[in-house]
């Protein structure tokens, strides 16, 4: 992976270089100290050639200083997984404005967000987490360019470690960064939702629908016959985000499916996506890409708006806070101004807190309508207290003028947990030899560059599956099950042929041999932690708390996922194939007290915060929308992103996400 980061590296501090004019001293500490050249010029020529031609995107403005008006209908924080969503389907009435805010780049000429198995390397700090102390925290992500470069304050669960906290900084947010995987979650999570909410509309029976809207089902890249790998009533074929199955066989698919035939504790799922067909089972990855090249929001729902002049989208805006604009007449606080700065670009920060900008003075945009926040689980909080809104208690402690109390915001932080499981095996034919050789490196780029095929066209995962727990564990003595239903699963697992493929410097990277990843991920975690400022300084990241494996049933969860991983790996069909585990703390962990320890030792994050503006019924003291996604005690102000599930769904969370967005479309449109 070294070769190919460096590789890449390249080629994308060159396209940020010609995107912004300027060369940024983040991506140039990211070459190795000038190791570029990696590329025939020829081939560097080749590649960045078909990048920078690319359609314009509606009205898009590098600097907040070039707007030419600051009122609009609609003022969108945020062009991410959701913005772009809501920003597309609003502007389909020609006579509605919207201004979109985001603070990060383009995607625009990014190598890295359009071929599908290059998203780990778009934001190096995926790979460089679970590190000791926030002192080497430092030596391990560095900031990027495209990353938010959050970490995460030292965690108790986790031998007291912190580690690299991504999200995405660009245009598509964390759809232009994320690994692809695509589900929906469970009925049974979009059940559980309308009942703690009360509305009976975000019941699956009525989700599902917007499946046809926002899927487009495509052919895998390499054209194979796909049947039996999904079911098509299940989707989606002329919606706007493309869908697509494997397109790249790897050594271990036949394998895997062989393990799904001999142990009935891995049964075969033939379809993936979720709803009313149960996840539980191991089946083929649905990827957000088409065509060998990503489909994120950017790509599908802000393309489609192209040649809308009633959307502008600015980049490099940097919202500092909401501006209350007046008082209904029922007492609730309007808020329809945004504050926000130009932030062009980030600069080193030492001490590792602050985001360093180059500003250019506040500006405050207006919408006539509505505002709508959607900066993702950990900007969105962060922002309504910023703005006034949250614990009273906590914002004057900080000197800020608490304007709406909700104790709720910034609580309630939900994510998936995960622990790459790294086993040694027998042959060449992976990924580590592949990525050991610059030759087979370059070969890769160039046929992803030439015809958008293979390595570099497709994920890094082509299996995965869902488990739960049986009912019978002994764990459900003192614990309720935390799973919305008996369809719902508790863990996770993923399979890649390839070393450490979520990067874990706690596991070691050998320089020869070949390896199998198998990843346990905790679904249905019961434990709870805060996104809250960490000054009144807009520039200053927030305190990111998720404490992770505090609770007796995410510990006993990952204790038998790591379980269950080993006897996948002793059905017949690895028995000429996998050697053992690697690495003497997992090969040496045999007692539920030994695996527990290697557990906290070495288990991270999926990167799927939910919950921190969380949705409740209108009558509950807790929460911090309502079910039609306005901010309680508050007055043309909703939140639209992964911060108002309640519930960290059983899936990957940009899917459910989407339908989210295309719901939440039809509820503003109606309001308004």
């Amino acid at each position: 992976m070294y070769q190919l980061r460096l590789t890449l590296v390249a080629l994308v501090y060159k396209a940020a270089n010609n995107f912004y004019g300027y060369q940024n001293p983040l991506l140039l500490q990211g070459l190795e100290g000038g190791k570029v050249g990696m590329l025939s010029s020829t081939l560097l020529s080749s590649v960045l050639a078909p990048l920078f031609f690319v359609p314009s995107l509606a009205i898009t403005l590098t600097q907040p200083t070039q707007l030419k008006q600051l009122t609009y209908d609609y003022v969108i924080v945020g062009a991410g997984n959701a913005g772009l969503v809501l920003a597309s389907r609003l502007t389909e009435n020609p006579k509605v404005s919207v201004l979109v805010l985001e603070a990060g780049v383009s995607d625009q000429g990014v190598i890295a967000a359009q071929a599908p198995f290059l998203g780990p390397t778009l934001t190096p700090s995926k790979k460089f987490c679970a590190v000791h102390s926030t002192v080497s925290a430092q030596r391990y992500f560095p900031d990027t360019l495209y990353d938010w470069n959050y970490t995460v304050v030292p965690q108790e669960g986790l031998n007291r470690r912190t580690f690299a906290y991504p999200r995405g900084r660009l245009l598509g947010g964390c759809s232009s960064a994320n690994y692809l995987f695509h589900q929906y979650g469970t009925d049974e999570d979009w059940d559980r939702l309308s009942a703690n909410s009360g509305d009976p509309d975000w019941r699956w029976s009525n989700m599902k629908k917007y499946i046809q809207k926002h899927e487009k089902f495509v052919p895998p890249v390499d054209g194979h016959n796909t049947a039996g790998q999904f079911i098509p009533s299940l989707h989606g074929f002329n919606g706007v985000a493309s869908v697509s199955l494997p397109g790249n066989n790897q050594t271990i698919d036949s394998r895997v499916l062989a393990t799904t035939k001999q142990l009935k504790e891995f049964p075969y799922n033939q379809d993936m996506s979720g709803g009313d067909h149960s996840l539980l089972g191991i089946g083929f990855l649905q990827s957000s890409a088409g065509g060998g090249v990503r489909s994120s929001s950017s790509t599908s729902y802000l393309a489609r708006a192209n040649d809308r002049p009633n959307l502008t989208v600015v980049i490099n805006a940097y919202v500092t806070k909401l501006v209350q604009t007046g008082t209904t007449h029922s007492g609730l606080k309007s808020f329809r101004s945004v504050q926000f700065t130009s932030s062009p670009g980030t600069g080193p920060t030492p001490a590792g807190t602050s985001i360093h900008f180059i500003a250019l003075g506040p500006m405050t945009a207006t919408a006539r309508k509505e505002v709508i926040l959607s900066a993702g689980s950990i900007g969105t909080p962060q922002i309504l207290q910023l703005s006034g809104i949250g614990d009273s208690k906590f914002l004057k402690r900080l000197n800020i003028i608490p304007v709406v109390d909700n104790p709720s915001v910034g609580d309630n932080l939900s994510d998936h947990t995960l622990l790459p499981n790294l086993f040694s095996v027998q042959g060449t034919q992976s990924f580590d030899g592949v990525l050991r050789d610059q030759n087979a490196v370059n070969a890769a780029v160039e046929q992803w560059v030439q015809n958008k095929t293979g390595m570099l066209a497709n994920n890094v995962v082509n299996n995965f599956g869902f488990a739960r727990i049986p009912s019978s564990a002994s764990i459900f003595k003192t614990t309720r099950d935390p799973a919305p239903g008996p369809k719902s699963p508790h863990w996770e697992i993923i399979t890649s042929v390839r070393q450490n493929f979520y990067f874990n410097p706690g596991i070691p990277s050998p320089s020869s041999g070949s390896f199998m990843t198998i990843v346990a991920v905790l679904i249905s975690p019961t434990s709870r932690g805060t996104v809250k400022l960490r000054s009144s300084n807009p520039f200053d990241r927030p305190l990111i708390d998720p404490r992770y494996l505090t609770t007796d049933f995410d510990v006993f969860t990952m204790r038998e996922a790591v379980k269950a991983i080993l006897r996948f790996t002793k059905a017949p069909a690895w028995s000429d194939y996998v050697i053992g585990p690697f690495g003497d703390t997992f090969a040496k962990a045999k007692s539920d007290a030994q695996i527990d320890a290697y557990v906290r030792g070495l288990t991270t994050t999926i990167f799927h915060p939910v919950g921190t503006a969380s949705m409740s019924s209108p009558k509950s003291k807790s929460g911090v929308v309502n079910p039609d996604l306005t901010v309680k005690g508050t007055d043309g102000l909703r939140i639209v992103d992964a911060s108002v599930f309640p519930f960290v769904p059983s899936a990957h969370t940009q899917g459910p996400v989407y339908l989210l967005a295309e719901r939440a479309s039809d509820i503003i449109k109606a309001a308004n």
